[in-house]
């Protein structure tokens, strides 16, 4: 069992950057394990905004947040960040980190996830 513990979420307004950091329990599983950042806005569904596999060798971003998102991982403080910079209104939302035991590739989809932090809120104002 793995739990995740996320940080860094606030009220800002737009334009401005935040980091996210999110906490694994256990240090021999999150060093094997591909970690990505979702979030969910108010009506809509949870959706994939990064993730990075075991390695920090290949990461993914979702369309929206490229060029602007950064995720990063560090095995030695069993933690995943994710660097938001130039923030928008759209970018309002709860954001769950989340661990997969996936390694051939980057996982994706949220089915493809074995644990979940309880999320942080991200609320910009325009």
């Amino acid at each position: 069992q793995v739990q995740l513990v996320e940080s860094g979420g606030g009220l800002v307004q737009a334009g401005v950057s935040l980091r996210l950091s999110c906490a694994a329990s256990r240090r021999t599983i999150f060093s094997s394990y591909a970690m990505g950042w979702f979030r969910q806005a108010p009506g809509k569904e949870r959706e994939v905004v990064a993730a990075i596999n075991w390695s920090a060798s290949s990461t993914y971003y979702a369309d929206s947040v490229k060029g602007r998102f950064t995720i990063s991982r560090d095995n030695g403080k069993n933690t995943v960040y994710l660097q938001m910079n130039s923030l928008k209104a759209e970018d309002t939302a709860v954001y769950y980190c989340a661990a997969s035991g996936i390694r051939r590739r980057i996982p994706t989809r949220i089915i493809e996830y074995d644990y979940w932090g309880q999320g942080t809120q991200v609320s910009v104002s325009s």
